[in-house]
């Protein structure tokens, strides 16, 4: 069953409003701001051993994101997340969340320097054991991206041909990760293939009412 309006709808006490919603909402914010603020220890606190996360730099544990973005962030590679408020569905000690996400960064270009932004919905599962709330899937949902130059008058030289090769949803990211040594996976989530995305919703829903027993 799809996440979508109608479908939370018909499914009764699966859409929160109410003091779990906003515990979840904090954690979801808790980890966001320890990534942000270097705060690594908060961070990582929001995720469950068990936990998965998958971006467009990084497939792995919660642990291993974690570990991940300080190490960007030494090499001196920041980003900044303005998140806007999630939508959150609970069902018993399961809970899922979706929140739009817009992630800036500074990235230069020939000697002129830009202003990245990428526009995604994070998704996330969790669980509440022993009465506490914490990640267990963390996934990225990409919808678009823009590069501008952060002085007015300057220009950005990037052809397009050199994007042709990767997902419009985040080419940029695409482009930069791999000038650097990283490459990005092609089948990462993105409005531009929405077939995917749809199964990964249906999958989400199965998870959180309890009718996929893998966990998947």
């Amino acid at each position: 069953m799809p996440v979508t309006a109608d479908a939370t709808t018909r499914e009764p006490g699966a859409t929160d409003f109410g003091s779990e919603a906003a515990t979840i909402t904090q954690v979801i914010l808790h980890e966001r701001q320890g990534r942000d603020r270097g705060r690594w220890e908060q961070m990582a606190d929001a995720y469950w051993p068990d936990s998965t996360v998958r971006l467009s730099w990084y497939e792995g544990d919660g642990a291993g994101f974690v570990a991940g973005s300080r190490e960007m962030v030494e090499r001196g590679r920041t980003t900044v997340h303005n998140m806007f408020a999630p939508v959150v569905h609970t069902r018993g000690d399961r809970a899922y969340a979706e929140a739009s996400s817009a992630i800036r960064a500074h990235l230069e270009v020939e000697g002129v320097l830009g202003h990245l932004v990428s526009y995604s919905r994070l998704n996330y599962r969790l669980e509440r054991r022993d009465g506490v709330w914490k990640i267990t899937r963390l996934d990225a949902i990409y919808e678009d991206i823009s590069l501008t130059p952060v002085a007015p008058g300057e220009r950005i030289n990037l052809p397009a041909a050199r994007l042709a090769k990767f997902r419009q949803t985040y080419s940029i990211i695409a482009w930069d990760l791999g000038r650097n040594g990283m490459e990005v996976d092609d089948t990462l989530l993105g409005d531009d293939r929405p077939g995917p995305v749809q199964e990964f919703y249906d999958a989400t829903w199965q998870w959180l009412t309890g009718s996929d027993d893998t966990g998947n």
